[in-house]
């Protein structure tokens, strides 16, 4: 896989990203999707305003159903996050929990765009203060300082790796880690403190975060907090290479008619593309996307063909 160029990669296994895959696979392109199904916002959901749908569905069978059209067509569908996206020449090279490299043609960003909250003490309130949300972008302003990340998956465990090299002293809160071997073997090889089995329970400091309190009561005296549950989100993604933001709001990535985004070759759709939210834009926009991202990589095969 490592060696392969694919012509379209896909992140976010839901709605939005599954369409896509089946519409960029029938177009004769080769499809791979990341993500992990059960991440979608209606896994756990109850679906009966969609158009077809009789009664009320529940959202983890739509899915399982959507993925097993997308395989059965030719899609690869791979259940692991991203942790990082890269420009190679005209291919973008995507980096995955595993530690494996995926090249690429067209990128589909398909994820939602939520910030998942502790919901603790503190946290609101010293939001920006010491409390982020992103390590990539804030890693630089914690150097040679005491930071906390907290999270169970791969977005806390990369983010906790990331912060060695910045923070004097870098902890990790985490109930149970749910990533895989490569990914727990780096951490088990670096300096950071792993508090396993233990949740926070409050953020504390005045104008400033100046320590985390977790359930067992212990006290870790840090100068950042930073919440990174569940996977990298798209929007950190794809901002790292230039994707640009809806300029009203900067809360989703901005996209045309064909969901392009400023940079060729990457597309969005769904939650990540703004509102509203609904399944059916989702779908819609996945279908678009999928369509044009086969094109573009299509288009980019004959032309080196032609060179």
């Amino acid at each position: 896989m490592a060696d392969t160029i694919i012509d379209v990669l896909i992140v976010g296994a839901g709605p939005a990203g599954l369409q896509a895959a089946v519409h960029a696979v029938r177009k004769k392109a080769s499809v791979v999707v990341l993500g992990k199904v059960a991440h979608s916002s209606i896994y756990g959901a109850h679906v009966e305003n969609y158009l077809c749908v009789d009664g009320v569905v529940d959202g983890a069978d739509l899915l399982r159903t959507a993925v097993d059209q997308a395989t059965r067509f030719g899609a690869e569908i791979i259940a692991e996050d991203v942790l990082h996206v890269d420009q190679a020449d005209e291919l973008f090279k995507v980096k995955i929990e595993s530690g494996t490299e995926l090249l690429c043609r067209t990128l589909i960003f398909a994820t939602g765009t939520s910030r998942k909250k502790l919901k603790v003490k503190g946290e609101k309130e010293l939001s920006g203060r010491g409390v982020s949300y992103c390590v990539d972008c804030d890693a630089n302003f914690y150097r040679n300082a005491k930071v906390a990340v907290v999270g169970n998956e791969s977005a806390a465990v990369d983010g906790a790796l990331t912060l060695t090299g910045y923070a004097s002293e870098v902890h990790l809160v985490c109930q149970a880690l749910e990533v895989g071997e490569g990914l727990a073997a780096k951490l088990t090889e670096s300096s950071v403190q792993v508090h396993a089995g233990r949740w926070p329970k409050e953020i504390t400091g005045e104008n400033a975060v100046q320590g985390l309190l977790l359930d067992d009561d212990t006290s870790l005296e840090v100068d950042g907090v930073f919440v990174e549950l569940g996977a990298k989100g798209a929007m950190e993604l794809a901002t790292t290479i230039g994707v640009m933001l809806d300029l009203d709001t900067f809360s989703y990535i901005d996209t045309n008619k064909r969901q392009q985004t400023n940079i060729a070759g990457i597309y969005a759709a769904g939650d990540i593309a703004g509102p509203p939210w609904q399944m059916a834009k989702a779908v819609g926009e996945g279908c678009v996307a999928g369509w044009e991202a086969a094109n573009y990589a299509n288009k980019q095969k004959r032309q080196q063909k032609e060179d």
